[in-house]
């Protein structure tokens, strides 16, 4: 078992408060030992990523760009070594790790070292002004440029750690930016190993670093710390709010994906393929590291001529997963992340059987021994005031409602404080564009839960501010600077 230091101006140094262990959530078997982190602390890797920041940004955007591509590769080449760290501390299955977290998060590292050499400079036409007390009158140039924040706070949630923090630090890196990272404390094990794995693609040291701690002290320092320029976050709604009203105090940069509670509405046109793909996709909340992301279409909203047809699919797929341990291949369903957000799952299944919802499938903790698991689990019954059709569960848990008409189906799926992404299906394309402009989300799939890499993520209301993904990121880890001159 491995005790790790913080990752503070490319050395490992040892914490002063010592360490804390993470736990695996499919044995309850200590993995690692973590290290807790004081303010000093926190102050020394601010102070490394200031002082590397002015040398980081003056390098070439082509050097720049091969070290992200030499941390792709690097991340890809000790998969193997990774690998069994990674499955370890979050609980994912073998085939979202092997799928979805070490290749996404290289394919970010590759992704945003093209970014690097992307244009950031947005030429303006000129433009004659007249002479005023101000100035002599003239035709003038300009031109908007992006120019780096500076640095960056990157805090990061819990599911997917290393894959959330490429996507934040990839483009914070391309721009000129240099890092402090401070990963969930759940696992921040995988973070810490990028620490080394960066310095030996060539990363300057003190341009990317990594805190972390059991609690929020780690975090709330990094945030109220005046050498931070922004702070980008992924997590609750909850700890973004805390975080805004913290950084705005000395008017830092925020970029904030915040909550969810996606609507997947089935509309009455849909026919047996349509319907076959919103089970499929719905599905995915049970089977997609047990419902454990932010994206989730985790309340079905169905017509009522549809409603038992859609039941009976999501009946039948949930009947078909396994709920075990995630090394086994055959395995579908994992643990959620801890013992608290297990039993912060069953309570909420427990209120709405309270409140008169029936439990379709599940409700009741799988005879998997050890291990935080919840089994699939299907609500019916239920109504939009009802707080599983409000608030985010963050486990194996989909809930369905009826609707009449399209307007009833707006008003549920705009019902909550949340507006991260929804999901529309329908046999008629055109419908379903339409409907999407009623939806106050940030994103809206369309007979898919796929995402397309390039484009802008990020919410609406309590779901976050701002956006990244693509080239939007590049704009999010960037201030435009207008500079003119006379023609």
């Amino acid at each position: 078992m491995t005790e790790y230091g913080h990752w503070i101006a490319g050395a490992w140094r040892a914490p002063e408060k010592g360490h804390y262990p993470v736990v695996n959530p499919a044995t309850e078997k200590v993995v690692g030992e973590a290290p807790e982190s004081t303010p000093a602390e926190v102050a020394d890797a601010v102070a490394a990523a200031r002082a590397a920041q002015d040398g980081w940004s003056r390098t070439r955007p082509r050097e720049r760009a091969a070290v992200l591509d030499r941390i792709a590769d690097l991340i890809t080449e000790r998969s193997e070594e990774l690998a069994p760290l990674l499955q370890a501390e979050t609980g994912s299955t073998t085939r979202v790790t092997s799928a979805m977290q070490l290749p996404t998060a290289a394919e970010r590292f590759h992704r945003y070292a093209r970014g690097a050499t992307e244009p950031h400079v947005v030429p303006l036409a000129p433009r004659p002004v007249r002479a005023s007390p101000l100035a002599p009158g003239g035709l003038l140039g300009a031109a908007a440029v992006r120019r780096p924040v500076g640095v960056v706070g990157c805090i990061t949630s819990y599911n997917f750690p290393l894959v959330n923090l490429a996507g934040k630090v990839a483009p914070a890196l391309a721009m000129g930016n240099t890092v402090v990272a401070k990963p969930a404390p759940q696992d921040p094990l995988c973070c810490l190993e990028l620490g080394p794995l960066c310095r030996e693609a060539g990363l300057p040291d003190g341009v990317f670093n990594v805190v972390t701690g059991s609690g929020a002290g780690a975090g709330a320092a990094l945030v109220a710390h005046p050498g931070v320029d922004m702070i980008s976050f992924t997590g609750s709604s909850a700890v973004g709010k805390k975080i805004a009203e913290a950084a705005g105090r000395s008017m830092k940069r925020t970029l904030m994906e915040l909550g969810g509670k996606g609507a997947a509405i089935v509309l009455e046109d849909a026919d047996e393929a349509v319907i076959k793909s919103a089970v499929g996709a719905v599905g995915s909340v049970w089977s997609f590291h047990s419902g454990q992301i932010c994206t989730a279409p985790t309340r079905v909203l169905v017509h009522r001529s549809l409603y038992e047809r859609v039941v009976a699919g999501l009946r039948h797929y949930a009947g078909s997963l396994i709920v075990g341990d995630p090394v086994d291949n055959s395995t579908t369903v994992g643990p959620l992340i801890s013992a608290e957000q297990r039993d912060r799952v069953e309570a909420h299944i427990a209120q709405a059987r309270d409140q008169g919802a029936r439990i379709v499938v599940g409700g009741t903790r799988p005879a998997v021994r050890p291990g935080f698991y919840v089994a699939p689990t299907l609500i019916t019954d239920v109504t939009p005031d009802m707080a599983v059709a409000r608030e985010e569960i963050f486990g194996p848990v989909v809930v369905v409602l009826v609707f009449d008409d399209e307007d009833e189906a707006v008003r549920i799926a705009n019902g909550t404080a949340y507006g991260l992404h929804d999901y529309v299906f329908s046999a008629d394309a055109g419908r379903a564009w339409a409907l999407a402009a009623r939806l106050r989300s940030g994103n809206v799939g369309v007979n898919t839960v796929q995402r397309h890499p390039e484009t802008p993520f990020g919410g609406f209301k309590e779901s976050g501010i701002g956006r990244d993904g693509g080239s939007f990121a590049l704009d999010a880890y960037s201030e435009l600077q207008s500079v003119v001159w006379p023609s």
